[in-house]
């Protein structure tokens, strides 16, 4: 479906949950203003994007134009708990699979659209550049890159890579900063390679971010990167969800619980975890006493339609035993709404950039458990530089096991502690100022709104449909 008028956005997102969820939320803002949106995908990753609405009224999605692309049948392996790293290797082959058999019908959809619109801005995943490179062909078209991590993680990464002055700059310099080892699989490092040496003209970059939490490290990257628009527009999650309720039974259990009672413990839609892992973190959570909701599954595969997988087997007795005061989700669970809830009052996390910025903007402490990719330079921003959680485990020691007695210690502190209390008026203070950011004049709100005056710039009347 399209909509003939001036302009028209089309969002290409990557094929993994936290960032098909970022750029549906950036869609659903976008098309508020009255410009089209069309969000483009393999029908499978569509439909995963659909299925895990959270946050909003999933009504919105009529206002949203969806491309449900069918390429080549998208690998499907099981994770690998007893992978050497934690990165989702088997979700590589899927990457590959979309980014290049997407690559042919999204250049034909551009032009359908060039006939007619006056300006097309296309607006991808920083990962997905490879797919959108024919747009160089296109005269009436224009390309803002999207980053779904922190503005500190990209700003460490450019000085590193870079060797700005022959160090880091002075904001970052004397921090324990992880290295990267550990961190990703040979196999996406060179995926990864083939996205950022295509050399496409951007006409922007936009960040799933906000000034009042990383102002400093998006200077870095402006003055890095001087010559490009820069816009921080996050957090693109609601962040106030009123009186919608989702119909997940874990809402009607947190309803039961005392105010900041739970700890929420979720390690993300790309982290598995080896039986023995679990039987800790189990033992742990058993012993600490606290309330818990925990989600207990794989990460994700390639097609998560496909039905088959692997059901993690907990200590004998467990649930029986936690019965009341702990809740165990075995399936997808609404994240931003759980983390919303009065109840909530820590979040036991891989602190994937999207986990981070839901849980700071609903004012929840964590307690950082980085698995792979970005996470590990995520906890050094969460605890060292924000102060709105602690480290579970340090990344130098993480092929070891983390041990019950560790975990009871880390969420008790977070939960029963006069530091974890103090975490928790940080988070809430952090919470205030991101609400405050995208209302009318706020600083997101600002840099959205100009964001929109430029891609519309010279266009007096902007289509509705």
């Amino acid at each position: 479906m399209t909509c003939d008028g001036p302009i028209m956005v089309v969002v290409v997102p990557f094929p993994a949950q936290s960032h098909l969820n970022q750029l549906l939320h950036l869609s659903r803002l976008i098309s508020a203003r009255n410009i089209p949106v069309h969000y483009v995908g393999a029908t499978v990753h569509n439909c995963q994007a659909k299925a895990r609405i959270h946050g909003w009224d999933p009504s919105e999605l009529t206002n949203l134009h969806f491309h449900d692309f069918d390429i080549p049948s998208i690998p499907s392996p099981l994770p690998d708990p007893m992978a050497e790293t934690k990165f989702p290797a088997h979700l590589i082959p899927s990457f590959q699979t979309v980014t290049v058999h997407l690559r042919s019908p999204l250049t034909h959809l551009l032009r359908s659209f060039s006939s007619y619109a006056r300006r097309i801005i296309v607006i991808h995943d920083s990962l997905m550049a490879f797919t959108v490179e024919d747009i160089n062909s296109i005269p009436n078209v224009e390309s803002y890159n999207f980053h779904s991590v922190s503005a500190f993680t990209l700003a460490v990464y450019d000085l590193e890579t870079k060797q700005i002055n022959g160090n880091k700059n002075s904001i970052i310099k004397d921090l324990n900063v992880p290295s990267l080892d550990g961190c990703f699989t040979p196999e996406f490092l060179e995926f990864v390679e083939l996205q950022y040496g295509i050399p496409i003209k951007y006409c922007g970059n936009l960040y799933n971010t906000c000034k009042a939490i990383e102002e400093p490290y998006l200077e870095i990257l402006q003055s890095i990167n001087h010559e490009t628009r820069h816009w921080a527009i996050g957090p693109l999650n609601p962040v106030e969800l009123g009186s919608l309720r989702h119909s997940h039974p874990c809402y009607e259990w947190l309803d039961q619980q005392e105010i900041d009672s739970v700890v929420y413990v979720s390690f993300g839609t790309t982290t598995t975890l080896e039986d023995e892992q679990i039987a800790e973190i189990a033992g742990g959570l058993e012993k600490s006493g606290q309330k818990f909701i925990w989600v207990l599954r794989d990460a994700d595969k390639g097609n998560v339609f496909d039905g088959e997988v692997r059901r993690s087997k907990l200590p004998e007795g467990f649930e029986r035993r936690v019965s009341g005061r702990g809740l165990v989700v075995r399936d997808w669970a609404p994240q931003l709404e759980i983390l919303s809830h009065p109840s909530t009052g820590g979040f036991v996390s891989h602190c994937g950039w999207n986990s981070c910025m839901e849980s700071i903007a609903m004012g929840v402490p964590i307690a950082a458990w980085p698995m792979h990719s970005d996470q590990p330079r995520n906890a050094v921003l969460i605890t060292e530089m924000l102060r709105v959680g602690l480290l579970i485990r340090d990344w130098a020691n993480r092929n070891e096991i983390v041990m019950a007695t560790t975990i009871e210690n880390a969420v008790r502190k977070l939960m029963a502690s006069g530091e974890g209390q103090e975490m928790r008026k940080v988070a809430n203070e952090l919470a205030t100022a991101l609400r405050r950011s995208v209302a009318n004049g706020g600083v997101s709100r600002v840099e959205f709104d100009s964001f929109i005056s430029h891609i519309t710039r010279d266009i007096n009347v902007v289509c509705s449909c």
